[in-house]
């Protein structure tokens, strides 16, 4: 009961989201749906009523040669209006139904680009990249579904429904009263089992989300899967994905077999009670051959819309169901957001402040709580180092700074201002950071590095290049700064890409400076190169210095030495080494050089 609750809630939310957008193009709506009635009245209806005129007027008298267009002269006129007014509202409904497409798939693309760009990491952490992209797809898709299946097989069943009423209630009333039964009795049981067939529907999307993350997953950690030779191993993952595909598709299969068949036996009763009425219907109530023509055509037409409607149910629930993984995720709250009134952060010192810091995140239930009423304070200009063992929050404290997660108490401030009352763009756009898994666009060099400042000059760009000793290995490519670096950065060694992401936090030329491992992919070389480059680039600047490798912090103005989400030591290198704590055991322990 709860899932059906639930994918009810569901649909409803999906509804929703495709009404925001369809009501910015409520014009082509409109038109859409008043050219499909007009389309189907006129041609559907209209000739089968202007040929029962025709029989009926034969069937009263002949009508001599001479005669024939003094008698159906009107007839054929109509007809030909008829079909002239017809097939212009077909092409019009053509036009809107395309327009409507187009236009509301650019506004569906951005409200879902929209809500994957704005959701926090811990959101993304959690997620595979390829099922979002696999969501945001099908999410697109279904609406082109649903306005589909309710602009074809429903408004038509509907004005069949209208018309028969209108036309034949009054001439053959106990048929009509007959036929409505019969059609209410077949949309009831299409609904319901619509309704239980909705579930399976989201069942067997998300069975196919899960499938394309796990080949996402395995096509972008491709480089492990060969080296460690586990070839089979992925592919017995991606089998048991795949057969739990096939498992929710065939019970989606069966379902929608078993209504096809109970409502294809209600269509059967259908044309047999209309066979026979018309067989005896001219004997028994003295229905004129015209109106029996029209018995026959407007019901076997509604039949077969209904069977249509069969077929659009199906199609709606396959859509619903495609669309719902992306409207859960739009419905998903930010854990980072911005406040109503946010204003713009302005640095003009840099000063750093984290006061009475709360901190702690969940996974897989547990949570785990990172700091308590933490506090650090970074003076404009000063460079410090974050060290400490795996897990002390050194990195954490980074991400809590540029707000990829929120805390939960205290306040973290930049020259006095709360970053939580900052506007998030504004925050980032302070702060170069270069963080420890150096991740390129799947773009040119030049874009790569002038990612931070986009109308950045080629001279700039190659002074950056130079500045974090990029320049020499991008020249000798064969297309220099123009090369596309692949997917993350493929193409490029774990060196290259670092430093490319270095020459990008050069280039953005910001106040404050975070630099989480920037250097642990360099060789010895390029390390004292690249070291040279980042003092130049600290000078004047508040830089915060994640690393483990403690020659990257040695000469910086103060290193903070973190445990368990507590300042252990606090201070300059020297200072700490003479006192013989926790810094200078690391210090020994990477130089060799132990203490006694």
């Amino acid at each position: 009961m709860a899932k059906s609750f639930g994918s009810q809630q569901t649909t409803r939310r999906t509804l929703h989201y495709y009404w925001q957008v369809t009501r910015n193009h409520l014009g082509l709506y409109i038109t859409m749906v008043l050219s499909t009635i007009g389309f189907g009245i006129l041609l559907t209806y209209g000739n089968p009523y202007v040929m029962s005129l025709i029989v009926d007027r034969i069937s009263a008298e002949p009508v001599a040669a001479d005669q024939v267009f003094n008698v159906f002269g009107p007839y054929i006129v109509a007809l030909l209006a008829i079909n002239v007014c017809g097939q212009a509202a077909s092409k019009l409904q053509d036009y809107t139904l395309w327009k409507l497409e187009i236009a509301v798939s650019y506004d569906l693309a951005t409200m879902c680009f929209d809500a994957l760009s704005n959701q926090s990491m811990s959101f993304h952490s959690n997620r595979f990249g390829g099922t979002l992209v696999s969501q945001t797809s099908k999410f697109m898709a279904a609406y082109n579904q649903i306005v589909e299946g309710i602009n074809f097989p429903f408004l038509p069943v509907l004005e069949s429904v209208v018309f028969i009423c209108i036309v034949l209630g009054p001439r053959v009333p106990v048929y009509v009263v007959i036929l409505m039964v019969l059609l209410v009795l077949y949309g009831t049981v299409s609904y319901l089992m619509y309704r239980r067939i909705l579930n399976l529907n989201e069942q067997a999307a998300g069975a196919q989300n899960q499938l394309s993350g796990e080949l996402a997953d395995s096509v972008a950690n491709i480089l492990a899967v060969k080296t460690y030779g586990r070839e089979d191993y992925e592919r017995g993952l991606f089998d048991t994905a795949n057969r739990e595909v096939v498992a929710r598709d065939s019970k989606r299969m069966m379902a929608s077999l078993a209504r096809g068949i109970i409502t294809a036996c209600i269509a059967v009763s259908i044309m047999a009670i209309v066979t026979v009425f018309i067989a005896g219907g001219n004997a028994w109530f003295g229905i004129t051959p015209g109106t029996l023509v029209m018995m026959f055509t407007y019901t076997y037409t509604v039949t077969n819309q209904f069977n249509f409607i069969n077929n659009g149910l199906q199609r709606l629930n396959r859509a619903f169901g495609d669309a719902s993984g992306m409207t859960v995720v739009l419905d998903e709250p930010r854990l980072v957001s911005d406040v109503s009134d946010a204003g713009e952060l302005v640095v003009r010192e840099g000063a750093i402040d984290f006061e009475g810091i709360g901190f702690s995140y969940e996974d897989g239930g547990v949570e785990t709580r990172v700091f308590e009423d933490f506090d650090l304070h970074i003076p404009a200009g000063q460079r410090v180092g974050l060290v400490g063992m795996s897990g002390a929050g050194k990195t954490t404290l980074t991400k809590l700074l540029l707000r990829l997660s929120d805390i939960q108490e205290g306040h973290i401030l930049v020259d006095g201002q709360d970053i939580a009352r900052c506007t998030q763009q504004s925050l980032r756009r302070q702060i170069a950071y270069v963080p420890q898994e150096s991740i390129l666009f799947h773009r040119t060099i030049a874009e790569n590095i002038a990612y931070g400042k986009p109308d950045a000059t080629m001279d700039e760009i190659r002074e950056a290049a130079r500045q974090a000793n990029a320049l020499e290995f991008i020249e000798k490519l064969p297309q220099g700064f123009d090369t596309i670096t692949g997917e993350r950065g493929v193409k490029l060694s774990g060196g290259q890409r670092q430093r490319v992401v270095i020459a990008r936090a050069m280039l953005a030329d910001c106040p404050i400076l975070v630099l989480d491992e920037a250097t642990s992919a360099l060789d010895s070389e390029s390390e004292r190169l690249v070291q040279e480059a980042l003092g130049r680039l600290m000078a004047g600047r508040t830089s915060i210095v994640v690393a483990h490798r403690l020659s990257t912090v040695a000469s910086l103005d103060r290193i903070v030495v973190l445990a368990d989400g507590k300042i252990a030591e606090d201070g300059p290198h020297a200072e700490l080494i003479e006192q013989g704590g926790e810094y200078a055991l690391l210090w020994g322990r990477q130089t060799g050089a132990y203490l006694e």
